[in-house]
């Protein structure tokens, strides 16, 4: 993945924006973590960086697009709106080990990564199950035919056998006295 480095030795203290739209920002590492993303609209990043301190910033920023992800239910095309509006502060020695710096020195400069900044965003901005309409039926269990297309003439599910005994008990209304 290419880095989109911000040197904050060139940020005035007012600020300044950044607008990202190399598509291969959110492709490449899409594809490298096997996310079965299609860019439908470009997307677009906007940051705006303010310099708080000679250590720390913060970052406002926007990001703007449409995706075509697999339908959670039946895998077909699940269109995503991705508008997504985040503040973050940044500051140098504020991750865990593990983590990359986002704000970090190089040498003797402070350097942002915006890329990491937008990536995350991107997927914080992704539904947990994308859905290709809120009522999808999803795939039958038994043959897999899509469900959306009608029924698939499968017999109905008659539930866990273990439970049979209970199908037939009534819970008399405790109004009627």
């Amino acid at each position: 993945m290419a880095e989109y480095i911000i040197s904050m030795i060139d940020i005035p203290a007012e600020g300044r924006e950044f607008t990202f739209t190399d598509q291969e920002l959110w492709s490449e590492p899409a594809q490298a973590c096997g996310l079965q993303a299609t860019i439908v609209q470009p997307l677009e990043g906007r940051l705006s960086v303010f310099p708080q301190g000679p250590k720390a910033c913060l970052v406002r920023g926007t990001l703007t697009g449409r995706i075509i992800l697999p339908c959670d239910r039946c895998m077909n095309d699940a269109p995503v709106d991705i508008e997504q509006e985040f503040d973050i502060f940044e500051e140098i020695g504020d991750t865990d080990e593990t983590d990359e710096p986002r704000l970090r020195e190089e040498g003797d400069i402070v350097v942002l990564d915006a890329g990491a900044i937008l990536w995350e965003q991107f997927l914080l901005a992704l539904p947990a199950k994308p859905l290709c309409t809120p009522d999808c039926k999803g795939l039958c269990s038994k043959c897999g035919a899509d469900l959306n297309e009608g029924p698939c003439g499968c017999s109905a599910d008659d539930g866990d056998p273990r439970m049979a005994a209970l199908r037939g008990l009534t819970i008399p209304d405790r109004k009627k006295h």
